[in-house]
């Protein structure tokens, strides 16, 4: 996983509640186990005129020109931004995968449905959480097009100017791990070696355990 201290980016206002996983990646692209290859049929309901599915070419499908993601003036963005209970729906983890994969550094919205948003800290997807006032501040500077910067170690999200919008509250622990860019495997890695001096330890005072 990618270190993050400071991002910055443009935003793609998705100014909708209830975004569940299965808008987020239509079942039918739930067979891979791996993290990679989603981005392509991120939102793919909203984002194609004709129905996905996997192995398919998306180069030759037709663009809702509609749809947010299909507008010109968001191919660059990288935050996303929505309203209220973004990710409900069935546990899948692909929805984090796609949103990373598509290239989504930061997720932020009004609240997340609490199995995606630990979905998002297990893959080091920073996720926010901010007041409506905010985020509909947020969406008047996506439509501008501005870029904000977001200070994960000062938990601030500045604009353009580096002026403050608004301050945000993350755990500390999962912070930390962002910043590190530690994901579960890379924070067993981090303390490998206390690990083990435990597992040697406990070998020594219970060795029937390990026969």
């Amino acid at each position: 996983m990618n270190e993050y201290t400071i991002h910055s980016g443009k935003m793609v206002p998705l100014e909708k509640s209830n975004i569940d996983t299965d808008q987020i990646i239509p079942k039918q692209f739930l067979k891979s186990i791996k993290k990679t290859g989603f981005g392509p049929n991120l939102f793919d309901s909203w984002r194609y005129l004709d129905p996905g599915y996997p192995g398919q070419d998306n180069s030759r499908r037709q663009l809702n020109p509609e749809f947010i993601l299909n507008k010109t003036k968001y191919e660059s963005s990288d935050i996303l931004i929505a309203k209220e209970n973004f990710g409900c729906g069935s546990s899948r983890e692909h929805a984090v995968w796609a949103i990373q994969d598509y290239g989504i550094r930061c997720v932020i919205a009004q609240s997340f449905a609490d199995i995606f948003y630990n979905n998002c800290f297990k893959n080091g997807l920073l996720a926010i959480v901010l007041n409506k006032t905010s985020i509909d501040k947020l969406f008047e500077i996506s439509h501008a097009g501005e870029e904000i910067h977001i200070d994960l170690i000062n938990q601030v999200i500045l604009n353009s100017d580096e002026l403050e919008i608004v301050k945000f509250e993350i755990d500390d622990f999962r912070k930390a791990c962002i910043l590190e860019g530690l994901d579960e495997i890379g924070l067993s890695l981090k303390y490998s070696n206390r690990i083990k001096a435990f597992e040697d330890y406990k070998k020594q005072e219970t060795p029937w355990v390990f026969k």
